[in-house]
């Protein structure tokens, strides 16, 4: 559900907005590590006091979304838990749904958010997050394993982002290991993120897409994504942003950052 910053939104005052609600991306464009991005925080509070409806969409697979929500809450944003709609959201819903039983490269805390291992079955997937520790030999070689005992097998990539950006610089995504199962393998990745229709489609949870906008970092993946499933689009050039990277149509709006892609939301509210 969307919220408000102050509760559920009210459906009379959305009417006499153009931008009703925004998809808003977390690392890159609302903070780096532990830092907000300029004026970030106070710019989410002016957003909420317009009356637009928030929801926070995320790639991040490293963390569980009560960390994200512990970090975002301790570097000044305020936000409630279920505001956050993360890839891993999506893929636990997806090994639910599908009653998998898959062997994991996750990080230890994203590891939380899915159902146990059952011992008294065989893994018949492999799910795929951002899993720096994981990201060796013996445990690829043990997913490739899994994958090529039965074609059936599935491998789930939460996304395949390239790379995202850290405090010291820009670092490997998950999507090289992903790719490198598919090769090894012969499969194709099941891809549940960002720039998935299928996490889109979650996130709006049954709203109408020409009244909302996504704010990323990500040409392809926030931008481009949300843009082909009907969303207005406006790139920041924080986070991972490369001036280089086209994009195909261009965004709806390029911004320095997330302030002025709140600045620019208010703006055409009010025009």
């Amino acid at each position: 559900m969307f919220l408000s910053g102050r509760g559920p939104v009210i459906s009379g005052k959305l009417r006499r907005m153009s931008i009703k609600a925004a998809l808003i991306d977390l690392s890159g464009t609302l903070h780096v590590e532990d830092d907000p991005t300029p004026n970030a925080v106070e710019a989410l509070a002016r957003l909420r006091d317009s009356g637009v409806a928030v929801k926070f969409v995320t790639n991040t697979t490293k963390d569980s979304k009560g960390t994200l929500h512990e970090r975002l809450c301790r570097i000044g944003f305020q936000l409630d838990s279920s505001e956050i709609y993360s890839s891993l959201s999506a893929a636990v819903t997806f090994v639910q749904s599908g009653k998998l039983n898959p062997y994991y490269l996750l990080s230890e805390d994203a590891r939380q958010d899915f159902p146990p291992e059952d011992p008294n079955r065989c893994p018949d997937s492999v799910v795929v997050g951002l899993a720096p520790k994981a990201f060796n030999y013996e445990q690829m070689n043990k997913a490739f394993n899994v994958l090529l005992q039965n074609k059936e097998h599935k491998l789930v990539a939460i996304h395949q982002g390239k790379y995202y950006k850290r405090s010291d610089g820009l670092a490997l995504g998950p999507g090289c290991f992903v790719k490198g199962l598919e090769y090894a393998t012969g499969c194709t990745a099941e891809l549940i993120g960002k720039p998935n229709p299928y996490f889109f489609k979650g996130a709006l949870d049954g709203l109408d897409p020409s009244f909302c906008v996504m704010i990323g970092d990500d040409a392809n993946d926030d931008i481009g994504g949300a843009m082909a499933m009907g969303l207005q689009g406006i790139l920041v050039k924080t986070g991972k942003y490369l001036p280089d990277v086209a994009l195909s149509p261009p965004p709806t709006a390029l911004v320095e950052n997330f302030a002025e892609a709140v600045d620019w939301i208010l703006k055409k509210n009010l025009a």
